[in-house]
């Protein structure tokens, strides 16, 4: 009897204790995002109650999709404004510094190649981003020809709008580096973080990797790398390649732009890796050897716009940052004759895989 009375009065402590240390986390959790949006009292973005948040998306009633961070809502604010609502799980300790990457840095942009940041929610463990509404959602649905867990991808956009959303996502990302107060790194530049309006017209999204730097300071300290593996460039994970700096987003970017040329995905991952080829490389060997780029029904005009994405994305992924161009160079190139564009030496790619011995390496799944 007195060892059963042990037993349950030890099982109730034990969970006190746990109760205990659970609240202190998630307190210390939301001082730090309070602290954070005390500190930074003029972001533009709208501070949402949690309440308003459920009336604006009717009970969170229209799902538009789901991912890791949680799931996000279609909702309507009291103007009118059609938004799309982030509801994070906050899952994880990192989720909190996510938040306040997001925050931070896209809550205090505006440009037409970024989408804003209208509002977030703060209470208790809640957490949630409102952005603008993308009606045409994000970027992978329409370059991505072959089957994405067993559906195929819509391919409804020409070479010339492709070629254009291309142009218009590197002045994005060259205004994160060179036009704001701090220099924006954004680390996970990939298709499904372009987003497109009703004309089709592209907007970076998802900040909650990115990082504010001085825009005289060149290279910037990495605790672990971040990113999504396929488009993670090398220094990330190698650091006798050379430091980390905005030259990160250029090889993203080159990454992305070969799937746009290609309407593939560089590395499939729904095949056997012993059968795939890797298109980077492979594309390249083509390109070198004067081999015309096959395409159905490609016009002559639509062949050498892809044959200019293929050509400036090389340039992009090179191995080394300090071999890579600037997103301004990248944008006169991509803007620049065909016939002017020097063909770079082949880049040492090859499908990513992060160092065995590394364990902090802060990665998302490439889908």
């Amino acid at each position: 009897m007195a060892l059963g009375a042990r037993y349950f009065c030890g099982i109730a402590f034990l969970s006190v204790i746990l109760i205990y240390k659970w609240r202190r986390r998630h307190l210390s959790a939301h001082d730090t995002i309070e602290d954070f949006l005390q500190g930074h009292n003029n972001l533009m973005p709208i501070r949402y109650t949690y309440s308003q948040i459920k009336k604006c998306t009717k009970g969170f009633n229209d799902k538009l999709g789901e991912g890791g961070f949680g799931a996000v809502y279609k909702g309507k604010l009291r103007s009118g404004l059609l938004v799309a609502v982030k509801i994070l799980s906050n899952s994880k300790a990192s989720d909190d510094q996510d938040f306040i990457n997001e925050v931070g840095t896209i809550g205090r942009i505006h440009h037409v190649g970024i989408v804003r940041l209208v509002g977030f929610c703060v209470e208790g463990s809640k957490r949630a981003l409102v952005y603008e509404f993308m009606p045409n959602g994000s970027l992978d649905k329409y370059i991505f020809q072959e089957k994405i867990g067993g559906e195929v991808g819509t391919t409804t956009l020409s070479c010339e709008k492709i070629y254009e959303i291309s142009c218009k996502v590197a002045c994005g990302i060259e205004y994160l580096h060179r036009g704001c107060d701090m220099q924006i790194l954004h680390f996970d530049i990939k298709p499904n973080n372009i987003l497109l309006d009703a004309k089709f017209n592209p907007k970076i999204s998802d900040f909650g990797l990115a990082k504010l730097c001085a825009t005289d300071h060149s290279i910037v300290t990495m605790t672990a790398a971040r990113g999504t593996l396929g488009y993670m460039a090398p220094e990330l994970f190698y650091q006798n390649i050379g430091g980390v700096s905005y030259k990160a987003d250029v090889y993203s970017f080159g990454m992305l732009l070969l799937e746009m040329a290609g309407k593939r995905h560089n590395v499939n991952p729904f095949v056997d890796e012993s059968s795939q080829i890797y298109f980077p490389s492979w594309i390249y060997d083509q390109i070198s050897k004067g081999k015309e780029i096959e395409m159905d029904h490609a016009t002559n005009n639509e062949k050498e716009l892809i044959k200019k994405m293929i050509i400036v994305a090389m340039w992009c992924i090179q191995m080394k940052p300090t071999e890579r161009p600037s997103m301004q160079k990248v944008i006169e190139m991509l803007e620049g004759d065909l016939e002017v564009l020097v063909i770079p030496p082949k880049p040492l790619i090859c499908p990513q895989e992060p160092p065995f011995e590394d364990q902090e390496l802060d990665l998302t799944s490439p889908i």
